[in-house]
């Protein structure tokens, strides 16, 4: 149990860290509450969270073969940064055809669903989770056990769900300097994105799979 515990702790920890920072994802949750009220960003909360934890465990039972193949491996390598080129692309082209500062400007989906999609959409949650859990079972504090991996993802779920709330509640004052900045955050974070891609595939290109495969995954699971 103590063990268990201590999954738990190591998956709400990393989740509500990366729940803090500003991004598309919180800043919908924060538009959400101030339009439309705390029961429908409960519901787009709940419904990103609930999604996040599908595709986390997804993530998980892929890792097994992930580690044996290394063609499978490259291939998500170029759909990661075919993902990231697409959003970077995405990001410039809504700044330069911006009209308004919204995010989401006219709810065009129900909390709760826009909450699942805009989680699907996410394009790192598979390699920010691989690379985490990777990390965990390298230092020994996570195992292949499905037990573990319920008490992880069970973190990972109330991570999101405090980290997004904390948000949301102090999140009146970032949301009005963001709207009020949207053009230079969007060119910003679609020039991180595509310096993102281009070290990504720089890197491809360079470093051989078989190394970049063997770092990452340095044990086997």
């Amino acid at each position: 149990m103590k063990q268990s515990l201590k999954i738990f702790y190591w998956g709400m920890l990393i989740s509500f860290l990366s729940s803090l920072p500003p991004g598309v994802m919180n800043i919908a949750g924060t538009q959400i509450f101030n339009g439309k009220g705390a029961s429908d960003a409960l519901l787009y909360i709940t419904g990103f969270m609930i999604t996040e934890m599908l595709l986390v465990r997804l993530a998980l039972a892929g890792m097994n073969r992930l580690t044996r193949s290394k063609k499978f491996f490259h291939l998500l390598e170029w759909m990661t940064a075919g993902v990231l080129v697409a959003f970077s692309t995405a990001c410039f082209i809504t700044a330069n055809q911006m009209q308004d500062s919204t995010v989401l400007p006219d709810y065009l989906l129900p909390s709760f669903l826009m909450g699942v999609v805009i989680s699907v959409i996410n394009p790192m949650h598979i390699p920010f989770w691989i690379g985490w859990s990777t990390v965990l079972i390298n230092k020994g504090i996570l195992s292949h056990q499905p037990k573990q991996y319920s008490f992880y993802i069970a973190g990972i779920g109330m991570g999101t769900m405090v980290g997004f709330v904390a948000f949301i509640v102090g999140g009146g004052a970032i949301l009005k300097t963001i709207q009020s900045n949207q053009y230079l955050i969007n060119c910003g974070l679609g020039l991180v994105l595509f310096i993102t891609a281009f070290l990504h595939i720089k890197k491809m290109i360079l470093v051989p799979v078989a190394v970049r495969h063997a770092k990452l995954f340095r044990r086997s699971l």
